[in-house]
């Protein structure tokens, strides 16, 4: 029992894994308990279990999964994350449960499935148990039959797909075992239920028993439509309204609606295999079907009578059998053999459907001729056929070829016409029968219905009665208007009898129909819905609006998408619903008229209204407003009304004012009550009368409106225009005319009758009124809106001088859109409006169409023509082309009648001549213009072959049939080009041109469209495999077209659709199905207006504005993506010149032999943005590899697609090495022409290249790092700075190849690390290279070790990421590498950062082995180089870390700023080494630190404060000096292209061959020995004096050692080294522009190699030295006086720290202070060029380093001689004034300069005897200074003594004096940082002292370091305080009153007085963002402070650390620009304003 106990404490979730089968069962029960419990749905309890149902149902213990499977059927009901699990628990189903020999298991399984589909997982659980039907189980497959069954009977054939199912059920019949075979009997009878007769073709060959048996069962099945019964989740409202029915007991509407929701789900069409029938015809079919014989003829015949007997045929070309098939037809005379015939063509039709829709046209005449046969087998065969041939065409298509067979003679064929075409519109809809084809056939039947034949006539009324039937009376009345009563009833008698389901009571020949299986097949096939749907929706009573909205989504007639199936037309009467019974109000006689409206008006009204005096009748009229306004419009008697104001005076009033209301309330009227047509007519008469009056016609104008909103625009506009014409008065007619211009804007234009207003246009651009013309004008620009060109066509009989004023409004108009409709809209159902509109857009677009006298050239196509067409000869056929031109031209517009001129025509589309092709291709551009929308006649066989030409070669060829196939998709719409499998066709020849082309032009097609034909779909397999394409373009198009088919699809079934790729591919297009998904463009919204129609055929495309074609050539342009998305409604290009244009500009490289001229990269706006952020993103892969797989490489190939040159992609990713050098080659030409091209892909460039370097071939390799180097010289000149995403997709691949075996690689490689230092920090390049020393490759990492160490040279610590200590760490690991060039590295590297970093290095090595700690101590001993801080180019990465710093203000950073960031990189690492210096307490030397920090802080903004300097400030922006960044002066593009030349030629200076240094060198020297060159070197200084002393560190380190080496080569070098400078130095101007950095470093190098013992010993090598000695004199002559000895001051104090730490000869020191000895020499003539302030600082940080102690403990005298003597000449030169320029030194106490320069005055003043006031003066300054230390600095000085362990008391008996002397000073400060503790031990230690003695004792006031508190002020009231801390007159100041002066002119400086923490820090006062922020001495004291208590060690630790921080922080804050423009002004102001207030 011990174990349950265990078990029983478990979570359930834990129980239900448990070992033991009791516990999991227990863990069941409980969960199901859970389930039942939890009400939330989302519930994150679910989620546990998501990965343990799929236990629950495959448990080994029976007992234990019954409980399973009873939780996890709870589970999948309740839990919404159920769905996730659907796979595997369905599949654990079907293999672990339906097995079990438990019938309850069984069940529960079949319960999980089914509740799985319940949760819309259906298509997962159809799949699992459609895989167990395959399971060698007999049990599971009886169960999975079984749940299919149970799945169609409760949620019915639409949830449950059932062509997968049919498919198996043959092969489940044939089963061994009976089990199995009974329950797919019993399967096979539900799946009739649902779809009936559909399911017999599929089981047609099964064995004839079981046929039989299942014949036998489904007549036992009721004949009652199946229900859903069972419903989804997202079907819940239809469950609630099965339910209530079933709570009703069902009634028969519901019924109805259901079987309409699920019975046209499958037609056994889809569920058949299509059979190939062509490649079957006998041999000699058709020479057979020529032949003499008639016997021969019928065996052609039956051979093919029996292949078409298959029920679907394979597409394919059929052209040739239909044309022999109809000449049999229309020429034999054997009408056996006719009616044969006539059967193989309904055969054919029943076979192919839709596809035979395009041959159509070609049979229909023939067989409606040869109705003339009386034999009733013939008609019975001639009426099958072409009842089958009408179901795959529509009855547009044919309705010509029908009305041309109406007139007939012959009685027979008229009679058979009619039959056939009341049979048609029976298989009609309202939208499919619109009123622009009803017009023409009822025009035509009405001949037939007054026929002396009474079988003609009888015909007659059956066809009208079924248009009557279909269409409803509301849109056949009118054609009927001249029809007796007799006849009327006769057609409505007809009407009533009329089933439009097919085949019942549908006439004779219908019945017949039945009989015959293939066609009877036929008819029922298509399913009832449409038809069904729109009988429904006439017969029943009441307004029409509300059948059809219920209706709208029921699927149209499969195959017939017409474009709203239903809902056009019944929408349509919904929409004029409200008017139907007030339309035909009949006229009321004035007598009832006044008694209606005496019971609605007051009694006085009724008797004023006739009243003699005008204030009466105005009154009655105020009256009449009132009663109208308040009355209720169900109560308004409308005609009642206007009738009474009609009444006498009625519009003849003469009052203005009485007219202007009696207007008014005819206006309320039509507004507020039903107004009828009848009660128009009343008032419009009047209305007009008044339109043209000045006060009434504004009132006349808006009653009119309200008319027209009442009853209809079209009515009331066709009233008052011909009401206008008919009067004479000018006013009235222009008025109307503008009146109606503005109403088309506001109601839209849709039901205008054109032909009307055109006739009315036409007066009034006659009339001799000019206003009127003008109105006319005017309107025709409105309609023009509308109707567009084509409306000229109407107007080109005009007079010219009226035609070009025509021309000129159309002009105007073109640019515009129409304005959607804002009226007309309020009383109609939305959904009514659309759709009626849609009818309505339809019929005005026929209206004008049809208004145009058509020109029938049937008669023109002769035969012979014909024959020329078709001729051998090329000259012929090009005859017969210009001959059809001529004649197309003459008619200008033709009716379709064209006869056998397709055919002809097709035939030249393939012709090899290709200008015939493009000739016929313009002919049938100017078929389409002529023919108009009847065009579509021709979409299948003529439009189709046009897109095949898409496919040509020639660019040209391809243009004209793109610019073909939009003229004609202009006429028709897009419906007809869409229907059917051809476009798939098409789509599917794997021919690329093809494919881009006819992509491209649905990509740009729909956009627009609001609906589509569902075949659509079947395009999508092949869209796929575009989207896979070997073409580069193909594919990109494909991407394109993508979002826009799933507009229309629908992302689910394209997902659908993926199902049959392969897996691969199937990943990759899902991926690019979302991507689409994110893209997908909203479907095009109803339209508003009638501009924006471009409905599938809906409307001619004619109709779009102009505007469209010009915004769209706006975006068609070159540009790669044309942006469809955004492209309106209306908004899609249809004039082919802009489409043209696009196609040809596009492609000009589609041809191998095709020009490559065009760019090589396209910049496609922020696509490099978007590729990183789905790199972000993760929707594409990240670039993260150890070998390139080839995802990768499609991936990239597919971005590289939109902006790559295609051939050269091609060449890129070709197999072959060759092909990828000659691409590079191509991309080193184009680098310079292409900059912007090459940076928007850099990514992707950088991402190829990557690729190459996982190449074996290395001359691909060489070419590749060859256009690498190039690269990224470009880039550094364009100031580039690679992305994140750029650097770490390429470095690492890069840093790989730094360990390639061969040396000319891998000094390549390191050459092109050293590039990208410029173009990305190298901060951020060191993780990368660190990361390369972890290769397993010793060389890479020998050679990473290496370009660390020289990262670290060239840039200093800062570079060591993520800390210098873990950096160094990761190195010194190296230190015991097996490798021994990889342990020299890496000793190499940490030398040189000791070189740069002194000693601390071992601290932040930490621990190392003996022997390796041995090793690099050795090697420190060992390496001659001496500390050097960190040189200049720290300061070039400067600008790259903080990139906002513009082009201008690096400019500005000139000599003294920028001497002075290099100097405090060294004083930053004189820092670092104070600790040697034993006057400063260890715990302190972090303040020393942060105290120089803030020093350089502030100076950085200094030159702005030396006044008599300011002036010198601006210099710099008239001449850029671009000094900071010096190895990239790209800013002085006055000479951009010389500049780019000097950076190469400087940047070879510094390489590592000696022969390309030498050249380099000698250019320069050529270019500065020529004075008008040298000129050109200005801004280039500094950048090669780095050069060059790069070039002699790398002589010293590596060639001098390099034994292979010739030593003469290094003397050559080290020649033209030291000629070309001297030349430099020679010229004054250039020598000056040296800074003080590079100054230091050039001597360092120069001192260096004049005591390199190696060079002694060349043979040459004495010559060297010599010239190496002048060449230093001349750099002291020359160079910047105040650069060189700030240089030389610095270098002494380094190489002192260096020979105090090393104790190397000292003669490197004795060398530098030879040459400031020189420069003392020199003082005298240059005294007054040298900015001594600076000088100062550099003595005084000197003498801060090396106090005199401390110098005089040197072995050497020298440098404390050398130094006094400089102080004493300075002193002596400048005398007492010298004090004046001590500025720029923040805390004057850290060093004894200014106690030292006192002496010297003082001594000079005793020797003279010359005490002159200005001493005196001075000294007493000078005191005054030394007695007067700042507050702050006393007290932190105090404070650090309380803080020591040794100076504790001492510091408290200094503050207790302190207090008692200062007694208002402020300790708080000091206090409120510190512990508890501590304070507590200052309050102690002050009481002991102050009950031990009365106050005695003197402050010393300057002793030790006091830190500088003020340093975060902003430095001018710094300054200001440090300057005038004296007063002139001498006398003590106590220290309150400073601190007041300090607060007054913080306040001036618009500084707070806050306290010293709270005040923003000085970088954000400076206001330059880009600044990091330091942090104040002041608070580090206090942080420091209350830590105080702490160990020595501890601080030694924390000094480090934060000194690494801090000095990083600095580095950064250099870079600041140390005197932008900006602030300069600011700068000028402050300064002003502080000298004021001195005064």
């Amino acid at each position: 029992m011990g174990d349950d106990s265990e078990w029983m404490k478990l979570p359930i979730d834990q129980k239900c894994e448990h070992k033991l089968w009791k516990a999991r069962l227990n863990g069941y029960e409980e969960a199901l308990k859970l389930f039942q419990k939890i009400d939330d749905e989302k519930s994150p309890e679910w989620s546990k279990y998501l990965g343990l149902i799929k236990k629950f149902v495959t448990d080994s213990n029976a007992v234990a999964q019954l409980k399973g499977l009873e939780a996890a059927l709870a589970y999948v009901e309740n839990a919404h994350v159920a769905g996730k699990t659907t796979g595997e628990v369905a599949s654990g189903v079907v293999n672990k449960v339906f097995n079990q020999p438990k019938a309850r298991a069984k069940e529960l399984g079949e319960d999980i499935c089914l509740m799985y589909i319940e949760i819309e997982k259906g298509e997962a659980i159809q799949e699992e148990l459609l895989k167990g039907l395959d399971n060698k189980n007999p049990k599971i497959i009886v169960a999975c039959i079984e749940t299919l069954r149970k799945a169609l009977s409760e949620f019915g054939s639409k949830i449950i797909s059932l062509k997968p199912i049919i498919k198996v059920l043959p092969k489940l019949f044939e089963s061994r075992e009976k089990a199995v075979r009974d329950e797919a009997k019993l399967l096979a009878v539900e799946i009739y239920r649902w779809i009936r007769d559909a399911l017999r073709p599929p089981l047609q060959n099964i064995n004839s028993v079981q046929l039989k048996e299942l014949e036998e069962e489904w007549i036992k099945v009721s004949s009652a439509a199946p229900k859903q019964t069972r419903f989804l989740r997202s079907q819940q409202e239809l469950k609630a309204k099965f339910e209530q029915q079933q709570g009703l007991g069902g009634d028969a509407d519901g019924g109805d609606d259901d079987e309409e929701e699920a019975v046209p789900q499958v037609d056994a069409y889809e569920l058949l295999e299509a059979v190939e029938i062509l490649s079957k015809l006998p041999k000699d079919f058709y020479e057979k079907i020529e032949a003499k014989k008639w016997q021969e003829r019928k065996e052609a015949l039956e051979a093919v009578e029996l292949l078409v007997k298959n029920p679907k045929l394979e597409s394919g070309d059929y052209a040739d059998l239909v044309k022999a098939l109809k000449k049999v037809v229309g020429k034999d005379t054997n009408v056996m053999l006719v009616a044969l015939a006539a059967k193989c063509l309904a055969g054919l039709a029943t076979g192919l459907r839709k596809k035979f829709g395009q041959y159509a046209g070609h049979v229909v005449p023939t067989i409606l001729e040869k109705f003339k046969e009386k034999k009733p087998q013939v008609v019975q065969a001639l009426q099958e056929a072409i009842d089958a041939i009408f179901l795959t065409t529509t009855l547009q298509n044919i309705s010509e070829d029908i009305l041309a067979v109406m007139d007939n003679k012959n009685p027979t064929i008229k009679q058979q016409t009619s039959l056939f075409i009341a049979r048609s519109f029976r298989h009609c809809t309202p939208s499919t029968l619109p009123k622009s084809l009803l017009k023409p056939f009822c025009a035509a039947l009405l001949k037939h219905i007054n026929d002396s034949a009474p079988e003609v006539r009888d015909a007659g009324f059956e066809a009208l009665g079924t248009a009557l039937k279909v269409a409803g009376e509301k849109a056949v009345n009118p054609f009927l208007a001249d029809v007796d009563k007799l006849k009327l009833d006769r057609i409505k008698e007809c009407a009533e009898k009329v089933e439009l389901v097919y085949g019942k009571k549908a006439g004779g020949a219908a019945e017949k129909k039945e009989g015959k299986p293939v066609a009877g097949k036929t008819a029922v096939l298509p399913g009832p819905a449409g038809d069904k749907e729109t009988k429904d929706a006439v017969t029943k009573p009441g307004p029409l609006k509300k059948p059809s909205a219920v209706k709208a989504g029921a699927p149209p007639k499969k195959g017939k998408p017409a474009t709203a199936a239903g809902t056009g037309g019944a929408g349509a009467k919904g929409k004029k619903g409200p008017e139907t019974k007030e339309i035909f109000e009949s006229e009321l006689s004035i007598e009832v008229c006044e008694e209606k409206a005496a019971a609605v008006l007051p009694a006085s009204c009724i008797q004023q209204l006739d009243s003699g005096n005008w204030k009466e009748r105005l009154a009655c009229m105020e009256e009449f407003q009132k009663a109208v306004e308040l009355m209720e419009r169900s109560e308004m008697p409308c005609q009642a009304l206007v009738r009474m104001l009609a009444k006498k005076p009625g519009w003849k009033e003469t009052n203005f004012q009485v007219m202007q209301m009696k207007l008014h309330i005819v206006a309320l009227i039509a507004q507020k009550g039903n107004f009828s047509k009848t009660s128009a007519q009343v008032v419009l008469d009047g209305l007009v009368d008044k339109v043209g009056d000045v006060k009434c016609g504004t009132n006349a104008k808006e009653a009119m409106t309200a008319i027209a909103e009442a009853c209809q625009l079209p009515w009331t506009a066709e009233q008052l225009v011909a009401m206008a014409f008919s009067q004479k008065n000018p006013k009235n007619q222009s008025e109307t005319l503008n009146w109606l211009a503005n109403a088309i804007k506001e109601f839209g234009f849709s039901g205008l009758n054109v032909k009307a207003f055109i006739s009315n246009v036409k007066t009034a651009l006659a009339a001799t009124n000019p206003a009127v013309r003008t109105s006319a004008i005017t309107l025709l620009g409105v309609m023009y809106l509308y109707v567009g060109p084509s409306l000229r066509m109407f107007f080109e009989d005009e007079k010219p001088a009226l035609l070009s004023q025509i021309d000129a409004e159309f002009e105007k108009m073109q640019g515009q859109t129409a304005p959607a409709p804002t009226r007309g809209i309020s009383r109609h159902s939305v959904g009514g409006v659309d759709d009626g509109e849609e009818e309505e857009q339809e019929e005005v677009g026929n209206d004008v169409v049809d208004l145009l006298p058509r020109t029938d050239i049937g008669d023109k196509i002769t035969a012979e023509l014909v024959s020329k067409i078709g001729d051998k000869n090329w000259k012929i056929r090009k005859e017969g082309l210009d001959e059809v031109t001529s004649i197309i031209n003459e008619a200008k517009f033709i009716q379709p009648n064209i006869g056998e001129l397709p055919a002809a025509l097709k035939g030249r589309l393939n012709d090899s001549n290709k200008i015939l092709v493009q000739q016929t291709l313009s002919i049938l551009q100017q078929l389409a213009t002529a023919m108009g929308p009847n065009i579509k006649l021709y979409v299948k066989n003529l439009g189709i072959p046009v897109i095949t030409v898409l496919g040509d070669s020639k660019n040209n060829v391809r243009a004209a049939a793109l610019a073909t196939v939009n003229a004609w998709a202009e006429q028709t719409g897009m419906k007809e080009w869409l229907e059917g499998e051809d476009l798939s066709e098409e789509l599917k020849k794997e021919n690329p041109f093809l494919r881009q082309e006819l992509l491209g032009w649905l990509a740009e097609k729909l956009p627009a469209l609001r609906s589509v034909p569902s075949d659509l779909l079947l395009c999508v397999p092949h869209l796929y495999s575009c989207l896979e394409d070997r073409n580069g373009d193909v594919r990109k198009k494909a991407q394109d077209a993508l979002p826009f088919f799933m507009m229309h699809l629908g992302f689910e079934k394209m997902a659908k659709a993926t199902g049959k790729l392969k897996p691969t591919s199937k990943d990759q297009v899902l991926a690019m199905l979302e991507k689409a998904k994110a893209n997908m463009p909203a479907k095009p919204a109803p339209p508003a207006k009638a501009s924006s129609r471009v409905v599938g055929g809906a409307a001619p495309a004619k109709f779009q504005p102009a505007s469209a074609f010009a915004d769209d050539l706006g975006s068609n342009t070159i540009e790669s993506k044309p942006d469809l998305k955004k492209v309106k409604v209306g908004g899609l290009s249809s004039k082919t010149k802009g489409v043209q244009g696009k196609k040809v500009l596009s492609k000009p490289n589609l041809k191998e032999d095709d020009d490559k001229s065009g760019p090589i990269f396209i910049i496609v706006p922020n696509g490099k943005e978007q590729r990183m952020k789905e790199e972000k993103a993760l929707k594409v892969l990240k670039w993260n590899f150890t070998t390139p797989r080839d995802e990768y490489i499609e991936q990239l190939k597919t971005q590289m697609s939109t902006c790559v040159a295609k051939w050269l992609q091609d060449e890129m990713f070709h197999a072959d090495f060759q092909h990828h050098n000659k691409a590079l080659t191509v991309m080193i030409e184009h680098l310079e022409s292409e900059k912007d091209g090459v940076i928007s892909c850099l990514d992707l460039i950088l991402k190829w290249l990557t690729l190459r370097f996982f190449d074996t071939n290395t001359s691909v390799l060489m070419k590749t790092l060859e256009y690498l180097k190039l690269l990224f010289n470009l880039l550094s000149q364009e100031e580039y700075h690679l992305t994140e995403n750029e650097a770490s997709s390429f470095i690492p691949y890069l840093i790989l190849k730094v360990g390639e075996p061969k040396d000319v690689i891998r000094k390549d490689v390191r050459a092109i690390l050293n590039r990208m230092c410029l173009i990305y920090p190298a901060s951020k390049m060191f993780p990368f290279i660190m990361e390369g020393t972890k290769s397993k490759n010793s060389k890479q990492r020998a050679e990473c070790l290496e370009e660390l160490g020289c990262l670290v040279e060239s840039y200093g610590m800062n570079v060591c990421q993520p800390t210098p200590g873990k950096a160094l760490k990761e190195m010194a690991t190296h230190i015991g590498d097996r490798d021994n060039t990889v342990r020299n590295a890496a000793l190499n590297t940490i030398v040189t950062v000791y070189n740069v970093h002194g000693d601390q290095v071992f601290k932040l090595i930490g621990n190392l082995s003996e022997k390796d700690m041995s090793m690099l101590e050795e090697r420190i001993k060992r390496s001659a180089k001496r500390p050097s801080s960190a040189p200049v180019r720290q300061a070039e990465e400067k600008p790259q870390r903080t990139q906002s710093i513009n082009a201008n203000a690096s400019m500005m950073r000139k000599g003294q700023a920028e001497d002075m960031s290099s100097k405090l990189n060294q004083n930053r690492n004189v820092g670092s080494h104070s600790e040697t210096t034993h006057t400063v307490p260890r715990e302190f030397q972090l303040d020393l630190d942060e105290i120089e920090n803030d020093n350089g802080t502030v100076r950085c903004e200094m030159p702005a404060l030396v006044q008599h300097k300011l002036d010198d400030i601006f210099e710099p922006v008239l001449i850029p000096e671009p000094k900071i960044r010096a190895v990239s002066p790209h800013f002085d593009d006055m000479h951009s292209n010389t500049a780019s030349t000097i950076n190469f030629v400087i940047s070879q200076v510094a390489s590592g061959d000696i022969n390309t240094s030498i050249q380099a060198l000698t250019q320069i020297d050529e270019v500065l020995k020529q004075e008008d060159k040298a000129e050109a070197m200005s801004g280039h200084i500094d950048q090669f004096l780095i050069a060059t002393f790069m070039q002699l560190r790398l002589i010293y380190n590596t060639h001098m050692a390099d034994e292979k080496l010739d030593k003469d080569e290094i003397v050559r070098l080290y020649s033209c080294i030291i000629g070309s400078m001297i030349t430099l130095f020679q010229i004054e101007s250039l020598a000056r522009e040296a800074s003080t950095g590079v100054l230091k470093d050039l001597m360092h190098g120069l001192i260096t190699l004049m005591l390199d013992s190696r060079v002694e010993d060349l043979e040459e090598g004495e010559q060297v030295i010599r010239s190496v000695n002048l060449l230093v004199v001349k750099v002291l002559e020359k160079s910047d006086q105040t650069n060189i000895l700030s240089a030389l001051l610095v270098l002494l104090q380094d190489s002192l720290l260096a020979t105090a730490n090393l104790e190397v000869a000292p003669k490197f020191s004795e060398l530098v202070m030879k040459c400031l000895w020189r420069m003392v020499r020199l003082l005298p003539e240059t005294i007054n060029s040298i900015n001594l302030d600076r000088i100062l600082l550099d003595i005084h940080i000197f003498m801060k380093v090396f106090p005199k102690e401390k110098l005089k403990q040197c072995k050497s005298e020298f440098p404390i001689r050398t130094l006094k003597t400089l102080l004493h000449t300075l002193c002596k030169l400048k005398g007492p004034k010298i004090l004046d320029h001590l500025t720029m030194i923040d805390n004057k106490n850290e060093s004894e300069l200014e106690a030292h320069l006192c002496r010297v005055m003082k001594h000079s003043m005793d020797q003279t005897g010359k005490a002159d006031k200005d001493t005196e003066k001075g000294a007493s300054r000078i005191e005054e200074k030394a007695s007067k230390a700042k507050v702050n600095d006393i007290l932190a000085e105090i404070f650090k003594k309380i803080g020591s362990k040794e100076n504790t008391k001492e510091g408290l008996a200094e503050l207790y004096e302190y207090k008692k002397k200062y007694s208002d000073a402020d300790i708080e400060p000091f206090l409120k940082n510190s512990s508890q503790f501590f304070q507590s031990y200052v309050e102690r230690g002050l009481r002991l002292i102050e009950t031990e003695r009365e106050g005695k004792g003197r402050i010393a006031t300057s002793t030790g370091i006091s830190p500088q508190v003020e340093g975060t002020c902003v430095p001018v009231s710094t300054h200001t305080v440090s300057s005038s801390i004296g007063n002139t007159n001498g006398e003590e100041v106590g220290p309150s009153v400073y601190l007041e002066r300090l607060k007054i002119l913080r306040q001036r400086c618009g500084l707070d007085n806050a306290k010293q923490e709270d005040r923003p820090p000085l970088t954000s006062l400076l206001s330059k963002p880009t600044l990091p922020t330091v942090a104040s001495s002041t608070d580090m004291l206090h942080s420091k402070l209350s830590q105080l208590r702490e160990s020595r060690e501890q601080y030694q630790h924390l000094d480090l650390d934060s000194n690494q921080t801090h000095s990083s922080g600095i580095g950064t804050t250099l870079a600041s620009p140390s005197s932008a423009a900006a602030n300069i002004d600011d700068l000028k102001k402050r300064l002003e304003r502080i000298k004021s207030s001195r005064k």
